[in-house]
């Protein structure tokens, strides 16, 4: 019979896992120096969160945006160590983006096994270059590299760690994801590491950040800011002096003369970008664009912090707009009968998976009153428009008469006789006859002036950008090699250029004429 202090010390390395990793765990120190494995205040902080999910869930849905070295690879690694050779039929599956990273992981969960105490240790049946057996429990721990076709596939895991996702490949990515994933059951007593310093804001793993800090995809979003690692300091040399932007670091993240010496010899050494992205201090910072930004993306970060949560959410049924809390118009001011509205509009196919239909809505003074975003055809996105332009006091309506916009303009403009529409007056050269064409054609000539006019905006704080969606399609609005502008790979820019279109035309920039049936051009 185990005596009653033994017993409560097995219990707590079976249920504990801060007590067994201090107790069973080893780790080699950046000294070459092997030791106990006590947790760093950011491992603390990930423990919390999975144990909070763990009484609430029974299960680890956990999604983490760090700043580098962190020790979190360590903490997941061991987390999984603990479960397969402490619990019977558990299969961990560590999956890294580079070769490397998987052989480092892999070496690190063997020195776990090999130093851990015998009292504690499961036989191991087989043992390889990426994969640990235990006959007796039937668990096992493998570890694999992004970029197979196969990964997971045919597998029942338990456990997974998803290594830097953020930098898999990408023409793989998705697949390995979902194979990996997809392998786990939903069920108690499982659980899925997501880890990752950023890389852009589009992908897998900033959609997935995104998703958990918005509450959709069951994942809890845990940020570990640089400042939470001791070792991130520098010796303070005699002249220093701190900046009153460094003043106010300090005091906003209680950082002190070490911390700011250590943060000023990163950016000097990587400028200020990248040192955000890889040492962020808020979430936002971490992910910037991997191209040249059009839009200054401290001032685009700053905004997504402020943007308010949307008052309504709306649909348009019949001929009315109803509160629906799935329906495409996010209303985030309340609509003033007085007030004169503008709306831009971009139009899109409307196939499931292609582009989004959107129309922004400014007031007077420039603030970002709604966003309506969906898939639908161009016939039926004029109707939208028509009720829409008709809710905001029969705002003013630019529209894009591009490719599928063609359609929308002259339903809306023509069929349907909206009355405050925007049109462009062309004069024919050889006759020297003035007819009113309908929309905004968009060139490699309009297009730039539209976009600069929006990036002054923006600049200027002339305009407030409310919608999240929208400022981090704005995030991703690069400048190619070519010159040109456009989304970042993989990215939407459909509410960019509707915002464009709408500041474009704000105050009064066009007054519109009466609607006269030889007009009209025809537009093909």
């Amino acid at each position: 019979m185990m005596e009653p202090k033994l017993k409560e010390i097995r219990r707590k390395l079976y249920d504990e896992f801060e007590f067994y990793s201090k107790s069973a765990l080893k780790i080699r120190t950046k000294d070459g120096d092997i030791r106990n494995l006590n947790l760093k205040p950011a491992q603390i902080m990930l423990q919390e969160a999975v144990d909070k999910q763990m009484a609430a869930e029974g299960k680890v849905r956990v999604i983490i945006l760090k700043a580098r070295q962190q020790g979190l690879s360590t903490y997941v690694g061991g987390y999984l160590y603990f479960n397969v050779s402490q619990r019977k039929a558990c299969k961990a599956m560590v999956v890294t983006h580079h070769s490397d990273s998987t052989r480092a992981l892999f070496d690190m969960t063997k020195r776990y096994h090999e130093n851990c105490p015998e009292l504690l240790k499961p036989h191991t049946k087989y043992s390889s270059r990426r994969e640990l057996t235990f006959d007796v429990l039937d668990s096992s721990f493998v570890v694999a590299t992004a970029g197979g076709e196969s990964i997971g596939r045919g597998e029942t895991l338990t456990h997974v760690h998803a290594s830097e996702l953020a930098f898999w490949q990408k023409s793989t990515a998705l697949e390995n994801w979902n194979g990996m994933t997809q392998a786990v059951p939903n069920k108690k007593g499982t659980a899925i590491f997501v880890e990752s310093t950023a890389n852009g804001v589009s992908g897998i793993f900033y959609d997935l950040w995104k998703g958990a800090v918005d509450g959709t995809n069951g994942y809890v979003p845990v940020f570990i800011p640089w400042f939470m690692d001791p070792e991130y300091r520098e010796p303070v040399p005699e002249n220093f002096e701190i900046t009153p932007e460094e003043t106010e670091l300090s005091k906003k993240y209680d950082l002190d003369n070490e911390q700011l010496m250590f943060r000023r010899r990163k950016i000097a050494q990587n400028g200020i970008e990248l040192f955000q992205q890889e040492y962020p201090a808020e979430p936002n910072e971490a992910f910037i664009s991997t191209g040249r930004p059009v839009f200054n993306p401290q001032t685009l970060q700053e905004d997504l912090g402020a943007a308010p949560d949307p008052k309504q959410r709306l649909a348009l049924e019949g001929d009315d707009w109803l509160e629906n809390i799935r329906g495409e118009l996010t209303l985030y001011r309340t609509i003033d009968p007085g007030e004169k509205y503008t709306i831009g509009a971009d139009v899109a196919m409307g196939v499931r998976g292609g582009d989004y239909s959107v129309a922004q809505v400014l007031d007077s003074k420039k603030r970002q009153v709604a966003t309506y975003r969906a898939q639908v055809h161009p016939d039926y996105f004029a109707t939208v428009l028509y009720r829409l332009g008709e809710f905001f006091n029969f705002a003013y309506i630019i529209v894009e008469n591009n490719s599928h916009g063609i359609l929308t303009c002259t339903r809306l403009g023509k069929d349907m006789a909206y009355p405050n529409f925007y049109t462009e007056i062309q004069v024919d050269k050889l006759t020297d006859k003035e007819t009113v064409k309908l929309g905004f054609t968009t060139t490699s000539k309009t297009k730039p002036l539209i976009i600069d006019e929006l990036r002054a905006a923006v600049r200027e704080k002339k305009i407030t950008l409310n919608d999240k969606v929208t400022i981090r399609e704005m995030l991703t609005y690069i400048v190619t090699n070519s010159g040109g502008m456009e989304a970042e790979a993989g990215c939407f820019d459909d509410c960019v250029m509707s915002l464009a279109l709408a500041n474009h035309i704000h105050e009064g920039a066009w007054e519109p004429i009466d609607a006269v049936d030889e007009f009209y051009i025809e537009m093909v």
